[in-house]
């Protein structure tokens, strides 16, 4: 990225003026994207890295998608939930299985999936296990990120989500993501729920220990309470796999899948889950007017089909070894840390040569597009269909940034 254009300056300004401002974007003004690649309003081209924190799982305009999605617009958008649509039922029988589970339910975005999922174990809680009224707590771990409304802010431990925003929601116990046993230690009479990311993305791309999620599996089977995986970040191909707790070889009840899901075109989330559980909702007592409406469902049956095919898994295993090979080699040359799955990577870079943000705006300027997460804390994840050539540049770019800012320093 060259220093910005008097165009770039002026969409940048224009939106400062008319957006609330909940967001810092960098400063480039992107108008076109294919595959991996993005072009802003003065033709410079980067590297997306970020995809879109993997709603771009599949890069930006895939061609099988596009195509269902110019199809179903000649056909039918919505319908709302008052009717049916040819579409939605072998949607959501192909997702509950594509996840070896048995019910779906539609929504929209990752955040109405997790405010979805809490209703549906409070009310499983007061119908099935029996908890008073108005007495259940679900527990939930530190450092998590599962959106920003009201109830989940309620228990994130992030001052920025959460100062200024209460009251609070009460009947959550936060405890320490990677200690099982805190987990088993909360658990009381009137808990219905953990709830859990399988790896922490924005905390980072904070990789559990070997063993966590399953033995947390079975803490909530011995109490009979339920476990809600979070997979909006982590599904759909981001490790390798279709989702993390199928290649960790762990079934939860509830599973909460977006982002990628929609194919970078639509919202799509869903909340997935045990037959037994599911029912708990009555006809009236939750709902969404655009939850899997026809285009969406059209598309989420594209993403179905491209995950089936099995190719995007193995290149985000394959390219993920490299990835995490050529990022551990700079560990001592400014970067401190590297954790990754998949094609996912969290990069602690040394606080000395500068903040996070202030190395994406470098990265930027080198054609690569990036974010930063926490301090001097990248988080990579680009789209899963990447060639190899295209992490060969992103490895070079970042290696080239860390030098300048070594020798600036």
């Amino acid at each position: 990225m060259t220093v910005q254009s008097p165009k770039s300056v002026a969409a940048i300004d224009l939106e400062d003026q008319v957006l609330a401002h909940n967001y810092a974007p960098l400063g480039v003004v992107l108008a076109q994207g294919q595959g991996s690649w993005v072009t802003d309003i003065d033709g410079n081209r980067y590297l997306d890295c970020l995809a879109a924190y993997s709603a771009l799982n599949f890069g930006h305009r895939p061609p099988a998608l596009i195509a269902a999605a110019t199809d179903q617009l000649g056909r039918l958008t919505l319908t709302s939930r008052a009717f049916h649509h040819n579409l939605l039922g072998p949607f959501a029988a192909r997702l509950a299985a594509l996840v070896g589970l048995d019910m779906v339910l539609p929504m929209n975005t990752g955040a109405e999936a997790v405010e979805s999922a809490l209703k549906i174990v409070r009310a499983w809680g007061y119908r099935v296990r029996g908890v008073p009224a108005d007495q259940a707590n679900i527990v939930v771990a530190g450092n998590n990120f599962h959106g920003r409304t009201i109830s989940i802010v309620s228990f994130s431990d992030d001052p920025q989500a959460r100062a200024d925003f209460g009251p609070y929601t009460p009947g959550f116990t936060v405890v320490d993501y990677v200690d099982a046993n805190a987990i088993n230690q909360a658990i009381n009479q009137n808990t219905v729920a953990v709830l859990l990311e399988p790896v922490q993305g924005e905390a980072g791309v904070i990789v559990p220990p070997d063993g966590y999620l399953g033995e947390v599996r079975q803490i909530t089977e011995e109490h009979g309470v339920l476990l809600i995986v979070d997979e909006i970040q982590s599904g759909l191909g981001r490790t390798g796999a279709i989702t993390e707790c199928a290649r960790l070889g762990v079934t939860p009840d509830l599973m909460l899948l977006g982002k990628a899901l929609g194919g970078g075109i639509m919202p799509l989330s869903a909340v997935v889950g045990r037959r037994e559980v599911m029912e708990v909702l009555r006809p009236g007592e939750h709902g969404s007017t655009f939850g899997g409406n026809p285009l969406a469902a059209a598309i989420g049956l594209a993403v179905l089909d491209l995950l089936e095919q099995g190719e995007i898994l193995a290149n985000a295993r394959e390219l993920g070894v490299r990835l995490s090979q050529d990022l551990s080699a700079l560990i001592g040359h400014g970067v401190t840390a590297v954790r990754t799955v998949g094609l996912w990577a969290g990069v602690d870079v040394d606080p000395s040569l500068g903040t996070g943000r202030e190395v994406c705006e470098l990265l930027a300027r080198h054609g690569v597009l990036a974010k930063e997460t926490h301090g001097a804390t990248l988080r990579l994840a680009p789209p899963l269909n990447m060639t190899p050539e295209e992490l060969g540049f992103l490895v070079t770019q970042f290696h080239k940034v860390l030098s300048i800012l070594q020798t600036d320093r």
